[in-house]
């Protein structure tokens, strides 16, 4: 992707080094299975954030150690700031073609642990958002994590996982996470995964709407795409439970299949506009 000495985004809040936990080293997946768990439920906004979150800060809590930003860290923070200053213009564009405003979400980066609206959040449970203050949240070593463990590298895959987490802060300004979350209380736990499901495809549709104001603008490189295309594989359920468990249980899927999460990044992409993106009207075949 081309970013480096393009614009930045004013919304980024930087509060590494102020963090208490972390993953017992640099880049690590430490905590066992139970933290490797969390990372497949949250990531990417599924789940009950606020008590997932808390239960991670128990599972997890660390000695508060300090914080050193390394050349590497620095330039993948600046990175992360020219993504979102994208996001920022595209989501500006498209919210007056449909006569609202969009409210530009902040993006925190930490360090080993943070406090958000919905909870105490850990490195292990991987970048989210927060509805509740409207903010994304993400640890820079989960760059070397999207590289190493889930095998997704470039740094256009990192921008999907952006693009991913301010597609759900679309959903949250049009409203489409309160619906979700009222319905919490109204479904069986397999019916309301269903329901996560058609929330997160939904979120991939947009960060390809996203992608494809990036090519538009003369903003990707050969095989960005494809790099997109890798993360939005690699994090799969059925992909993540074979890696983990050695089988797949469809009923605790939360976020789609790989093929279905490629599947939707890639009507977003070649759609750019809203137009094909409700996933909560389709049958199950078609999504």
């Amino acid at each position: 992707m081309k970013w480096k000495g393009r614009a930045r985004s004013s919304n980024v809040e930087d509060r590494r080094g102020s963090g208490g936990f972390g993953l017992g080293g640099k880049g690590a997946l430490g905590g066992g299975l139970g933290i490797l768990v969390l990372i497949v439920y949250l990531l990417f906004g599924g789940g009950d954030l606020g008590q997932i979150l808390n239960q991670a800060q128990m599972m997890n809590p660390g000695d508060g150690g300090s914080y050193e930003q390394t050349a590497e860290e620095e330039e993948l923070a600046e990175f992360v700031s020219v993504v979102l200053a994208d996001t920022e213009y595209v989501w500006q564009d498209i919210f007056a073609d449909l006569n609202r405003d969009y409210e530009e979400p902040v993006l925190v980066l930490y360090s080993g642990y943070v406090q958000s609206a919905c909870g105490n959040a850990g490195s292990s449970t991987g970048p989210f958002y927060c509805p509740g203050d409207n903010k994304v949240y993400i640890d820079l070593s989960f760059y070397e994590q999207l590289q190493t463990f889930f095998n997704a590298p470039g740094d256009f895959a990192m921008a999907y996982v952006i693009a991913h987490e301010v597609g759900h802060h679309v959903q949250n300004q049009l409203g489409i996470m309160d619906e979700y979350s009222d319905l919490r209380g109204q479904m069986s736990q397999t019916e309301f995964n269903q329901l996560t499901v058609r929330l997160e495809l939904q979120a991939d549709y947009l960060a390809g709407v996203w992608a494809h104001y990036a090519e538009n603008m003369d903003l990707l490189d050969e095989g960005d795409i494809q790099e997109a295309l890798n993360a939005a594989s690699a994090v799969g359920d059925d992909r993540i439970q074979k890696q983990t468990q050695g089988y797949v249980v469809p009923d605790s899927f939360t976020h789609g299949t790989s093929e279905q999460r490629m599947d939707w990044f890639m009507k977003g992409y070649q759609e750019g506009d809203l137009d094909q993106w409700d996933t909560f009207n389709l049958s199950e075949n078609e999504l």
